[in-house]
């Protein structure tokens, strides 16, 4: 009897991790190794800024395309068409979730991992990758990604 909770317990504690894996309101896997940010910091917090351009021409145009891993990264993207862009940032899975959210009518909002530019607007991400490897930049408006508006980062360790 006294072995069987011996198995029992460090079982249960490895069920509870296993479940606690899964995935955060972000919608990014908490176990991913590239985007999935810990605590969501301030912009005033950031050690790095990455100035952004998203264009009617479907381009998202970084003025770096590497980023360092573990500190907070703050775009700084401006919408420099007379469209609405977003800027969202995450793996092929991310991007491609978010892409049949927005096919199905989902509206533009603002997510801890993205967020949606009015035209001439400038508006900041903070954003922090936790791993080395490489992520995406994509823009989900209607038919925007599908023009391969979107751009790969590489997370520097």
């Amino acid at each position: 009897m006294r072995l069987s909770r011996l198995v029992f317990v460090p079982a249960a504690a490895l069920l509870v991790a296993a479940c606690s894996s899964g995935t955060g309101s972000t919608g990014l896997p908490t176990g991913a190794p590239v985007g999935a940010p810990s605590a969501v910091p301030s912009a005033s917090q950031a050690d790095t800024r990455v100035e952004v351009t998203l264009t009617d021409s479907f381009t998202i145009e970084l003025a770096s395309t590497t980023v360092p891993a573990g500190v907070p990264v703050t775009f700084v993207v401006t919408n420099a068409g007379a469209i609405v862009h977003e800027f969202l940032l995450g793996d092929e899975e991310v991007q491609a979730e978010h892409e049949q959210e927005m096919l199905a009518g989902g509206m533009a909002h603002d997510e801890p991992n993205g967020i949606a530019v009015e035209p001439g607007e400038t508006k900041e991400l903070t954003f922090t990758f936790e791993e080395p490897g490489e992520t995406l930049a994509g823009c989900h408006e209607p038919g925007h990604y599908a023009a391969w508006m979107k751009v790969a980062i590489t997370v520097a360790g």
